[in-house]
Formats: structure tokens, sequence, C-alpha cells
């Protein structure tokens, strides 16, 4: 419930998306395929997913968070005069540090080539469907040089260069992908559990039919206020599915993700704007060839209000195919015939 799948990437790419890459072996420092990340350095979250709006670079600068009216540095400077010691010096600020928070990615990644590049990228930028939630239009890609020049400044410094272009391909779609499973969890329950269930009761395939039947006119869209990556914090669900694959191999044995993200997306609740959170693994699968094959699981945190969506969802979906829905539907019988022969005359 919830999965996005891209085993064909070329031929489902929404219309104005570059194609990702087919054929080519995926780079040896792509964040998108590295299995060992905590061995990466520095331990920075992962950008693989993120929508980057680069061009607000004054308001993504992070704010100082002290409130402080004395000029440190000024004191410091005057206390080694008076002292005689020199000062101490400032300690040098962690790459987590000059992250924008919004999207985890460097307020100002330039568009100039990086020292020694010797392959031109392409600096343009590709507009998203992911709407803001200032209301300032949609979130922005990042082009394929900027790209590059946040995985070097990441420490990706063995990162092929000739495949930043496709790599550029693949995070959009995929972005892009996770936003359709959003906007499809929003239209169930943006009105509420009972609404929802309303929409879900006879399964995700009745589901369209569901929403014209009860559509009113009033749709509102949701927007994405900012997202984080934690490519180190294994979900609950993820590492339930690693410990039944390790009891059912055959059956449940599959990869870790090898990224995860938290998007924060804005909810219209009886006029006022409702922050959810959604979590999103991402994995990968390498067993079918030279085509790369992704798999986005995407569902509302298991809050109490994520966690009744998730479970109205998915037990109306398994109910309504136990009881055969579909065939009582086309061929309706009641439960109780008054006409049935009686067991006991």
């Amino acid at each position: 419930m919830g999965w996005f799948w891209a085993d064909q990437i070329v031929g489902q790419m929404p219309s104005g998306h570059p194609a990702a890459f087919a054929s080519k072996e995926p780079p040896a420092g792509c964040p998108m395929h590295k299995k060992a990340l905590d061995k990466l350095s520095p331990p920075v979250p992962s950008t693989s997913g993120c929508p980057v709006p680069h061009d607000q670079r004054t308001a993504a600068a992070v704010p100082t968070t002290s409130g402080c009216p004395v000029p440190h540095d000024q004191r410091a400077a005057a206390v080694a005069s008076a002292t005689g010691k020199p000062a101490a010096a400032e300690e040098p600020k962690s790459i987590l540090s000059q992250l924008n928070p919004l999207n985890y990615m460097f307020p100002d990644l330039s568009q100039k080539p990086a020292p020694n590049q010797k392959f031109a990228l392409p600096t343009s930028r590709e507009e998203s469907t992911i709407p803001k939630s200032d209301g300032d239009g949609t979130w922005e890609y990042p082009s394929p040089q900027q790209m590059y020049n946040a995985l070097l400044r990441k420490g990706y410094t063995d990162t092929d260069i000739t495949a930043v272009e496709s790599m550029v391909s693949v995070h959009n779609f995929l972005n892009e992908g996770a936003w359709a499973e959003i906007v499809g969890w929003e239209q169930r329950f943006h009105r509420g559990l009972y609404k929802g269930w309303q929409l879900c009761k006879r399964g995700e395939e009745h589901f369209e039919e569901e929403m014209e039947r009860s559509w009113d006119g009033k749709e509102p869209e949701p927007s994405l206020i900012r997202f984080q990556g934690r490519p180190k914090d294994m979900t609950p669900k993820a590492a339930m599915l690693q410990v039944l694959g390790w009891i059912y191999p055959s059956k449940f044995g599959t990869e870790p993700p090898f990224d995860r993200h938290d998007w924060y997306v804005s909810r219209e609740v009886n006029g006022e704007q409702k922050q959810i959170r959604y979590v999103i693994d991402y994995y990968s699968d390498e067993s079918g060839g030279d085509e790369p094959v992704f798999y986005l699981d995407v569902r509302p945190a298991a809050t109490p209000q994520g966690a009744a969506e998730r479970i109205i969802r998915w037990t109306s979906d398994v109910w309504w195919k136990a009881i055969g829905g579909d065939v009582r539907e086309q061929n309706p019988q009641p439960f109780f015939r008054h006409n049935s022969p009686k067991p006991f005359g």
C-alpha cells in the first residue's frame, strides 16, 4: 500500500522529463546506489529525493539561534589584547550546519564548473509539479551542474561526471512518483477518517469511482512544506521487513532501503493548514538486468492519525477482496434467504 515502482523508467517518464539511464552502469559515487552508507564520510543526510529551491538563496540561509546582544568576537579580541594571550581560533563549521534546513542542500550551490572539471554539464533547471506551501509556485529541481557541485561538497569525489545528467533524470522522476503517491493519500483522507473510509471501502480498484461519486466540486491541493533526508534512520516498517526476510527469505527477502525521506505536507483541515508527515523508503533492485528498478514505499508517518489512515486503507482493500466484493456486486445475494430449506422441516 502506497508503493510506487519504476521498472521501465524511459517508458513511464512523465512528459517533460528527460529519459533516465537504462543501459549505463550506475556511477560508483552515486548516493542513490550506495549500499554501505555508514561507511561514507562525512555522514550527512542524503539528497537523493529532494526538490531543491536554489533560487531562494537568501531566504534559505540557516537562521541563527543566538539572541545574545553581546558581540562575542569583539569581546574576545579585547580580552586577548588585555591579557596578551591570542584569541582562540574559531572552530570550522560542520557540513550539516551549512545546509538549508528546508531541503538539506547547500543554499549557495553554484552553476559554475568545479575546479579541474573537464566535462561540461547543463545549467538549466526543471520545474517540478510539487507546489510550495508558501504559494510561490512549485519546487525547482537542481541542474546537473548544481547536482555535481553538491555531490563534490558532500564528499562524493569519485562521482562519474558523465552520468550526472542521468542521475538528475532519475532523481526528478522518483520525486514526481513520490508526490503522486502522497497526493493519493491526501485525496482519501484530507476530509477526515470517516470520509476516507467511504472512499476506501470498495478497495483500491474502485477508488476513482468513489471519488467521482463523492466529489463536491472542491479539492484542496496539498503542498510541500519541507523535507528531510534520513538515510541512517531505518523506519520501523523497513526494519520489520528485514526481520521477516531473515525468517522467510523466499517471500520477504529484500535489500534494506538505500535512502529514507520524511516529507512534511500542508493539508487544509476546516479552513486551516495542518502539517502531515509522510515517510518514504527508497528501494532498488539490481536483479532486473541493465535497467534500474526502484521501489518507493510511501505512507503517512506512524502517528495516531497516520496509523489510522494506513489501517483503514489497507484493511478496506483486504476485506473487499476477501469477501469477493466485485462478485457480490455483480450477483447480489442476501445473507439470509427466506425461501431456503429449513434444516428441521
